[in-house]
């Protein structure tokens, strides 16, 4: 009796063992390749998909350094590599910080390091008017304090947060102009400027410059953003190639 015991207790072990290591290599194995049904704004210098799944460890040294609060982990609601980093744009963009701390965190070549200092060469996505219907400056509204207010709601622990802040006050109650002067490129008007709309008003303008950070979307103040970030695509995919 004893001997079938010891056989049984063996048994439970090694199958509950071998489901485990079961589970833990479809994990490890199989997760790089968990690409999203849509694709997620990746953070600056994000090698191609496949191989940033592929690359990325998951260790989070990206968001730990980030002054903007900018970066999320993806969990497995986001079928998109749980733990891996991307930027919901809406919620907080990418700044562009000069020195690009994320990059510079990176341990694993997800993310390219010669951009570092050269946040004009980053290559996140382009930004898109994809609702011109709702893009105040066309529609010749000022800009209403709740929202203003609503990006109050982010976190603003950080001297960085602040100025955004202090910078989003000054567009209260006037025409809207924020996604072209917030653009925090060191040469916005490579990105967008805003020009003459046939109505009076005036619209933006997105120009080959555009990286694609998301500040345009997270600042639009509509309740629906007007100008959206398409990820993963360039000035040339979306404008010249259609």
């Amino acid at each position: 009796m004893a001997t079938v015991k010891t056989d049984r207790r063996k048994f439970i072990k090694i199958s509950t063992l071998g489901v485990l290591g079961l589970a833990m290599g479809v994990g490890v194995v199989g997760a790089p390749y968990l690409n999203a049904e849509e694709l997620r704004l990746r953070l600056p210098g994000a090698v191609g998909e496949k191989d940033f799944l592929a690359l990325c460890i998951k260790c989070g040294q990206c968001l730990q350094v980030c002054p903007y609060h900018s970066i999320e982990l993806a969990d497995l609601g986001k079928g998109l590599g749980v733990g891996t980093p991307y930027i919901d744009a809406r919620s907080r963009a990418c700044y562009l910080c000069e020195a690009l701390p994320c990059v510079l965190a990176c341990p694993s070549g997800a993310l390219q390091h010669d951009l570092s200092g050269h946040p004009d060469k980053v290559e996140m996505g382009i930004a898109v008017l994809k609702s011109p219907e709702r893009c105040i400056a066309i529609t010749k509204q000022n800009v209403p304090k709740k929202h203003i207010d609503r990006i109050y709601d982010h976190p603003h622990t950080r001297e960085v947060e602040e100025e955004v802040l202090r910078k989003l006050d000054k567009f209260e109650d006037k025409p809207c102009t924020i996604c072209a002067d917030m653009c925090p490129l060191p040469n916005p008007f490579s990105a967008i400027e805003m020009v003459r709309d046939s109505g009076g008003g005036k619209r933006p303008l997105i120009k080959s410059g555009c990286v694609g950070c998301g500040v345009c979307e997270e600042l639009c103040p509509v309740d629906d953003p007007a100008i959206v970030v398409i990820p993963r695509l360039s000035y040339e995919d979306y404008y010249e190639k259609g």
